[in-house]
């Protein structure tokens, strides 16, 4: 393959159009350098290779967060290097959640919400997902035409997970809007008024919240939320690390299973040859889930800092250096997938990286496949016809998202 020269100017700017459109194209040329790439924005080397991603992520010398070797003034002057001061519901329950801790701390709470977090409880959900999944679509059963994300994937996601914690329904169309609100405040970016979105959001749901809690200890539920907090109960949770935790479940699978239910659909229908070829083995959707997450990872970009020197991608760093995970580049890799950018629901292997690796393994990862496989078994059992209705179809700008806004489809009843 040829070797491009990484000091050569290159343009990496994950909030153009063109990026949306295509980040691929720019992934590719990226893989091709000589060395890892620098993006200043986030002050972070960029990986793009699979051996080097998996690597990293792999690693447990590589972390999210170096609190737990920084003193509290090297802590604070880091907080306000990438502008998280100043933002004391988000510092209380954002920026030291499950997914931003480490050591012994991460292990505790990682290990808790695992132990209720299970493949079990997970298949166990199905009806529930099948029977809301119904509902959304018989709404919907008097139009030929409607937007897939607005007026569909957006509620479903929500008020699963909703449901499982333990939040009544007329309260979870407000956990997608808290969600967003305090998510977007991680991507390149973000502004002063994104800050004060994202702390106004997370003092809102940290109170939503707090009432929860409250009227569980009235009244305990078998739900996920009521299990928390017989760990808090017990000594093993604090009630911050309860509401944080909690708040994390609301927030993590929300705004990517949404997205990766967007980009599913649009993989679906830019390739109606394997479209047609799951209405004609339905058994397929197992690997046609996987292949959705592979082809359009939902969370492209996460990060790693090094807590000792280290060698990546062919090249030396010091303690302290932070990599940009790419997943979605990672996915696309032709070192470890045939005809990477070809869109394919046998695929097989296909051991791809859209959850992560290593200590921060996504833990939702078995309802969201889940989600999809009621999603698009129920779509292709109850339309004989599903297509776009617009020639273009807009991505979200961002590093760290990668969905369709909007997905206007046409259906036919089958």
């Amino acid at each position: 393959m040829t070797q491009v020269d990484s000091r050569a100017t290159f343009v990496f700017d994950p909030l153009s159009a063109a990026f949306a459109d295509d980040p691929y194209a720019i992934y590719r040329t990226m893989r091709q350098m000589d060395a890892p790439y620098f993006y200043e924005d986030v002050d972070s080397w960029m990986l793009t290779k699979m051996t080097d991603v998996e690597a990293v992520a792999s690693d447990r010398a590589m972390v999210r967060s170096l609190d737990d070797v920084m003193s509290e003034d090297e802590r604070k002057e880091a907080q306000r290097k990438i502008n998280w001061h100043d933002m004391p519901h988000h510092e209380r329950f954002v920026q030291t959640n499950l997914l931003e801790s480490e050591g012994a701390v991460h292990h505790r709470l990682r290990t808790l919400v695992f132990r209720e977090f299970t493949r079990g409880m997970i298949a166990r959900q199905r009806d529930a997902i099948q029977t809301f999944v119904d509902g959304k679509l018989d709404a919907l059963s008097d139009r030929q035409e409607f937007d897939f994300i607005e007026d569909f994937a957006a509620h479903v996601p929500g008020h699963i997970i909703g449901r499982l914690l333990g939040v009544p329904d007329e309260h979870c169309p407000q956990l997608r809007i808290w969600s967003e609100n305090v998510v977007r405040f991680f991507d390149v970016g973000r502004d002063d008024n994104d800050k004060a979105i994202a702390e106004q959001a997370t003092k809102e749901f940290y109170l939503f919240l707090l009432d929860l809690v409250a009227e569980r200890r009235k009244k305990p539920q078998d739900d996920l939320l009521t299990q928390l907090m017989t760990h808090h109960d017990a000594g093993r949770l604090s009630e911050d690390e309860l509401i944080a935790t909690a708040m994390l479940i609301l927030m993590a699978g929300h705004g990517s299973t949404i997205d990766v239910l967007g980009s599913g659909m649009h993989a679906l229908l830019k390739y109606p040859d394997q479209h047609q070829k799951l209405r004609d083995t339905p058994e397929l959707i197992g690997s046609a889930v996987q292949e959705m997450f592979r082809f359009d990872a939902p969370l492209p970009y996460f990060h790693r800092i090094a807590t000792r020197d280290c060698t990546v991608g062919g090249q030396d760093f010091e303690a302290g250096t932070r990599f940009g995970l790419l997943y979605g580049a990672a996915n696309r890799d032709p070192a470890r997938f045939d005809n990477p950018d070809q869109f394919d629901i046998t695929r097989a292997p296909n051991r791809h990286i859209a959850f992560g690796r290593g200590a921060h393994l996504c833990l939702g990862n078995h309802l969201a496949a889940l989600d999809m496989d009621v999603i698009f078994s129920t779509l292709n059992r109850r339309f004989s016809k599903i297509e776009l209705t617009a020639d273009h179809v807009d991505y979200k700008r961002g590093l760290s998202v990668r969905g369709p806004k909007s997905l206007r489809i046409a259906v036919t009843a089958a």
